[in-house]
Order: structure tokens, then sequence, then C-alpha cells
């Protein structure tokens, strides 16, 4: 069978409007493929009934007592509604549909209880339903351990559970929709000629989902592109292409991501700048301080380690502690708050000279200072102050034309 995997965000199923918007990709989708699977997260988004931040409310006016197996038993019942209302609107139009929990859809997770990990699929209840012609919709967001515990899979879940279904079931497409036409080349609520991309490849849409786009998980582009199953991001309120995620040789009539050297401008902000230097030679100083931090349960990120000392990165939120402990281990750490990591992004930045010239250029011709920088094969990242995150966007998306075609 050729099979299709769509998976609805909150926004899709947040109201009637929306949902009846899925239904008919849903109805399209029947007539394009043989077979579909349909993934739903919970509707909403906070403040709204059924949604997962608006359940967490409920439990945290309680004082956060509920352990995490509970948590993960209540969390779980946004999805459900949210498939059931969706089978009752398909069975209303005709289509034949049954809704299976992720347990129930064959997902079997570790037992890490909040963030689990998918150790297996087996899709065995899924085909058989598929072969009687319905459609089968699984709630996202959430699996069973070995023994039969419900877990749910941590932020961005639900698009991890339609990849691993994907992947198990060998589909044709994974169909991410959300309220966005598609993945754009930078945050449009900065960058108003922010476009839509035709096609980007899988690890330049890893980096994007890394460094601030929220349209899918870094987790779910990783188990697609391991599979070798295209995605296609698109939006449920319009009938246009979106964006493909792929290997960019497997759809020539698309945009070919090799032929462009920057695709993508994107950013993560509340960020502190931590350096540590040596008074005098300390060979463990890198030792001392990365093991301090893992032990403490603090993010490192933008290392740059040196003979003398080391500079990373930690969340703001995190700053005081790290200085904290950095300090009862003898050191004196300088601490620089409010930055923000912004990255170039782009398929064909490898080998290219005069990259990091422009970027630097364009940020110099607004007086805006670099304070660390780092690179990899497809993405150059620049650490600025916060305040100067937005101008530093601009300048870097008209560097680079990325409102051009």
């Amino acid at each position: 069978m050729r099979i299709i995997v769509q998976k609805f965000g909150g926004t899709s199923l947040s109201t009637k409007q929306a949902r009846n918007q899925a239904v008919q990709h849903i109805k399209r989708a029947r007539q394009e493929y043989d077979a579909v699977v349909v993934v739903v997260s919970a509707m909403g988004r906070n403040g709204d009934p059924y949604a997962t931040d608006s359940l967490l409310q409920i439990i945290h006016e309680n004082g956060d007592s509920l352990p995490s197996r509970e948590r993960d038993l209540l969390l779980s019942c946004g999805e459900i509604i949210s498939a059931a209302v969706l089978c009752s609107i398909l069975r209303a139009e005709g289509i034949p549909s049954t809704v299976l929990t992720g347990g129930q859809a064959g997902i079997r997770t570790d037992a890490r209880f909040g963030d689990a990990r998918i150790m297996k699929v087996i899709p065995a209840r899924i085909t058989a339903s598929l072969k009687c012609g319905e459609v089968v919709i699984v709630t996202g967001f959430q699996g069973s351990t070995a023994d039969g515990e419900i877990t749910t899979l941590g932020r961005g879940g639900s698009d991890t559970t339609a990849a691993a279904l994907g992947a198990a079931l060998q589909a044709s497409l994974v169909e991410i929709y959300t309220d966005v036409d598609g993945i754009l080349t930078a945050d449009p609520r900065i960058i108003q000629d922010a476009r839509p991309l035709p096609a980007i490849s899988y690890h330049e849409v890893c980096q994007m989902a890394n460094y601030g786009a929220k349209v899918i998980h870094p987790r779910a582009v990783e188990i697609a592109m391991h599979a070798r199953i295209p995605l296609r991001i698109r939006s449920t309120f319009s009938f246009s292409e979106g964006t493909w995620v792929m290997d960019p040789a497997l759809l020539p009539q698309y945009e070919r991501v090799s032929d462009r050297h920057v695709t993508a401008i994107a950013h993560t902000q509340g960020l502190t700048q931590v350096q540590v230097s040596a008074e005098s030679h300390q060979p463990d100083l890198q030792v001392q301080v990365f093991q301090a931090m893992a032990k403490a349960g603090i993010s490192v990120d933008f290392i740059n380690v040196n003979p003398s000392g080391v500079v990373y990165t930690v969340r703001d939120s995190e700053a005081l502690r790290a200085k904290t402990i950095l300090e009862e281990l003898g050191y004196a750490p300088e601490l620089n708050p409010g930055c923000a990591k912004v990255a170039v992004i782009g398929g064909g930045i490898n080998g290219v000279p005069g990259i990091m010239s422009k970027i630097v250029s364009a940020l110099a011709a607004h007086h805006i200072s670099i304070l660390q920088s780092a690179d990899s094969n497809t993405t150059i990242w620049v650490l600025i102050h916060q305040d100067e995150m937005e101008l530093a966007l601009r300048a870097l998306h008209d560097q680079f034309a990325l409102s051009e075609r």
C-alpha cells in the first residue's frame, strides 16, 4: 500500500472550522494514497480547555505534587479527546475511521515518564485497520512501556510519533500540518518579508528546529532522514504545497538546495556567555568545569576550548547556579548575560569562501559586535547581544537576499 501519515497540531484542531479544514486534507489524501494514518495533538494552546499546557496548569495549582507516572496519565487525555472528536467528524462524513492510543498503535518506549524515547514500533494493529479501509487516527505524543504503562514523549512528541509511524509503515510521505505555510527563511514576526521555502534538506531543517524554528521537532526530522521518508510541512488552512524536507536530489523539479549557499536565518535568545580562565596552567580545568555542569544538569552550548580556559553559553535561567558552582570550584567566572545566538544556515556553506566575510560585514555595518562564532557543515553561528538580535537578523536576511526567489 502507498501510505501517507498526516499529523495535525493543536491549532489545526482548536476550532470547528480548523477541524473541518483538517478533514478536507484527509479526504484529498484518501484520493491520492491507498491508506491514511492521522496523528493528532491536543486541541489548541495554553488556555484552551484540552491543551497540554492547560492540563498542566490544573496540577500546578495543586503544588506540582503529582508523580511523573500519573502526570503522563493526565497529559495523554488531550490527544485522546482530539482523536475521538476527529473520528466522530470523519464518520459523520461517511469515512470509516478508528482511534488508537500510542500504545495501541504499537509505540513502545522506555520508562522515562515525561520524556520517553521510542524503542520500537509494532504497527500490526494499524496495518490490520488500514487493510479494512479505515483511516487510523493515532494519539500523538504518547506510547507505552513493555508492561503497559502510558508514557509521553516530551515537547514535539506528536511530530516524533508521526515520523516514527511513517518509518515503521514504510510510508511514502509524512505531512506535518501547522498554522504557517511551510518553513520560512526567517521568523516572520521579525522579518516581514521572510518567504516560504519550496524545499530544504533534512540537515538544514534540523538546524532551524534546534535554533528557534517551531514548525517541526528535530527528533522527527532525524527519524525521517534515517528512514529516507520525505516530509512536507503545510498549512492546515490552505492547499498550498508547503515545504518539502528531503534529500534534495530526490525531487529535481523543486529548488535544489545545493544551488544556494544560504537557506535561512534562525535564532535562540535568553543566553548567558560564561568565561572561565585559569590563573596558571591547569590542564584539568576543562574537565572540572564540564563535569560540574553535567552533574548539576546544566545544559551547555556554543563551547570554545583553549589552553587558558573555556567559553560557553547557558540559559539565562541557569546562569546564577552555574556561577555559584564554578566559584565553589575556586574559579572566578565572567558572565555576559542577555545574549542571543544567530544561525546562518545553508547546505551550500561548506567550502564556500566569503560566507563569514559577508556575515561580519553585515553586522559591522550596524556596529553589532560578535562575541563568539562557530561553524559546521551547514551552519555558521554568531553570539551577539540580545538587544541587537532583531537588527542582526534583518541585516543578515538582506545580506544574503533571502527575500528573493
